[in-house]
């Protein structure tokens, strides 16, 4: 098998994992941009990612990864986004009381960080392990 032939299926799952992020990034905004006027802009932030999350464990499972959802994954699945939760509450944290950016735009800007290890993470609970393939 070539080089491309075998790297095709892992971009097509960085192109689809992409689009994924896309629909949970409107998502999670939408439902911020809605709870925001309710609640103090942390506590909407926080509610608006537990929500999205959930549609990204069956987004990931079905279209991403290809894969059947199970309560076992679905119960592991908040652990990669607890890096994501990290890096982009430390982040909106930071961006909107040390540095003075709009609350509104804070969540944006500080999800573009963590989406390479959401990526990994991801992967790593959603698909299975490869076969160890040395001799």
């Amino acid at each position: 098998m070539s080089l491309a032939g075998t790297r095709s299926p892992q971009l097509l799952q960085i192109v689809r994992f992409a689009l994924v992020g896309g629909v949970n990034t409107a998502t999670f905004y939408g439902f911020y941009l809605a709870l925001h006027p309710w609640m103090p802009y942390f506590a909407a932030y926080t509610l608006a990612f537990v929500l999205s999350m959930i549609g990204s464990f069956f987004l990931n499972t079905y279209f991403t990864y290809r894969t059947r959802p199970t309560w076992r994954k679905f119960l592991l699945f908040p652990l990669t986004n607890l890096t994501n939760y990290v890096v982009t509450s430390v982040g909106v944290y930071a961006l909107v009381e040390w540095a003075g950016m709009n609350d509104k735009i804070a969540p944006l800007a500080a999800a573009a960080a963590a989406i390479p290890f959401t990526y990994l993470l991801s992967r790593r609970i959603l698909t299975p392990a490869p076969a160890d393939v040395s001799a």
